[in-house]
């Protein structure tokens, strides 16, 4: 090792304690520096990161199996339903089992025929039957005319029914015809008598109503005034039914003949009246009995409509049939009932009755839809000669009630004369032939 001499030693010191004082004083100049210096702010450039790479996650495929499999699963729940609902169509099950009467137009295609049959109500989907239909080779063997279906009928059973006339050919045709005026009761009879249906039963049906027709759909809700609910709606006619018929088939007949007779012109008048369907027929049952002939109708029925028009001078239309029926209804009643009674007597209660008391033709229907004006608030009418005379004010009615009521007993009594006359000229043509004998 080398050993330090003087000078060496004195350098290190002057050395030191010349480092010593630059130590100090860059302290000092540092202080100062730092009170007085603020540097200005270098810019930091951040080093641009690397991204890192993603890794592909794999998507699950449940989610889309789920929905796949929930599309197929309502598709075929959906055609299901479809494919159950046409089943149910085709064999009629859970329909009703109401009788319709179908009438087939000549020429009709089995387009034309489904159609008809879905506006019945018979079938829902007319394709679905033509289908069926064409399948089954019918399409050319439909036969024109009426025809008995109900909506619980298979489609094959339909067809056969529209296709085939064997049965109505094995039943013998019955002819009937209806009067102008006459009561359900009577029409009932008419039929009995010919051997169609029971007269108990044919009313029964006749009252039951509900058949479908479109007619119905006017028909009031609030029938507790009337004896027989379909009063009116028989229209008279001549019609040609089976013997041994069911009631409901002899119904639709008589029904479809009323919907086709009221056309949408007379149902256009009666609304521009203000009459409803009801109205109309009661209205039109009561001319039918009170006019002597069709030709009085227009001036009978514009009597009516004066005094149902003056309420406060005419307040009861006093029609004597109504009368006549008020005592029908009063002797059919198996408990009487006091208030529908007096309902239909048009001396007892206002406007007209709740119902019809006969069923009146197309010419009485008419006769009120012309609603003919006029300045009549009375007639009356000779029923022996068919002369009806109207009046304006009371004195002339009782002035001409007088004369037809002399006219009356001169034809009584000209007809009892007629009557002994012929008595005594057959007694002696007797007499003759057996002086002879």
């Amino acid at each position: 090792m080398q050993k330090k001499n003087d000078n060496d030693i004195f350098n290190e010191d002057i050395t030191d304690n010349n480092n010593e004082n630059l130590t100090e004083e860059s302290d000092i100049m540092a202080d100062d520096y730092e009170e007085n210096y603020e540097p200005e702010p270098k810019e930091v450039r951040e080093m641009p990161r690397k991204r890192k790479k993603k890794k592909k996650r794999r998507r699950s495929r449940l989610p889309g199996i789920i929905i796949l499999t929930t599309f197929v699963f309502a598709v075929s729940i959906c055609l299901s339903l479809v494919i159950i609902a046409f089943g149910r169509d085709m064999l009629g099950i859970g329909k009703s089992d109401s009788t319709h009467l179908i009438v087939i137009p000549e020429g009709a295609t089995t387009v034309d025929i489904s159609e008809i049959l879905k506006d019945e109500g018979i079938i829902k989907s007319p394709e679905c039957f033509q289908l069926f239909s064409r399948l089954r080779k019918s399409d050319s063997s439909y036969i024109a005319g009426e025809h008995f279906v109900r909506p619980n009928m298979a489609y094959e059973t339909i067809i056969t029914e529209l296709t085939s006339i064997e049965e109505a050919e094995q039943q013998e045709t019955v002819e009937v015809t209806f009067p102008e005026g006459c009561t359900i009761s009577e029409a009932g009879y008419i039929l009995e008598e010919n051997h169609v249906c029971s007269a108990d039963d044919f009313i029964f049906y006749f009252n039951s109503a509900g058949l479908g027709f479109s007619f119905e759909n006017r028909l009031p809700t609030d029938t507790s005034l009337k004896f027989y609910k379909m009063e009116g709606y028989l229209f008279p006619d001549t019609y040609f039914f089976y013997e041994n018929m069911s009631p409901e088939q002899v119904c639709q007949k008589i029904y479809l003949n009323f919907d086709n007779k009221m056309t949408p012109e007379r149902y256009a008048k009666m609304e521009s009246l203000g009459l409803s369907l009801d109205e109309l027929v009661t209205f039109a049952s009561i001319v039918q009995r009170e006019a002597a002939n069709t030709d009085t109708m227009l001036y009978v029925a514009s009597v009516f409509w004066n005094r149902l028009r003056n309420p406060g001078y005419f307040p009861l239309l006093q029609s004597d049939p109504t009368s006549n029926y008020s005592e029908f209804v009063s002797a059919k009643m198996d408990v009487y009932d006091k208030t529908i009674v007096d309902s239909y007597d048009t001396y007892k209660s206002p406007g007209l009755p709740p119902g019809a008391i006969c069923n009146p033709g197309i010419e009485a229907i008419d006769a009120v839809l012309e609603n003919v004006e006029s300045n009549y608030y009375y007639f009356i009418a000779n029923i022996y000669t068919g002369q009806t005379y109207f009046s304006e004010t009371l004195e002339e009615h009782e002035s001409y009630q007088e004369m037809v009521e002399n006219q009356v007993d001169e034809y009584l009594i000209a007809s009892r004369e007629a009557e002994r006359e012929a008595e005594k000229e057959k007694a002696e043509r007797e007499a003759q032939q057996n002086a002879e004998s």
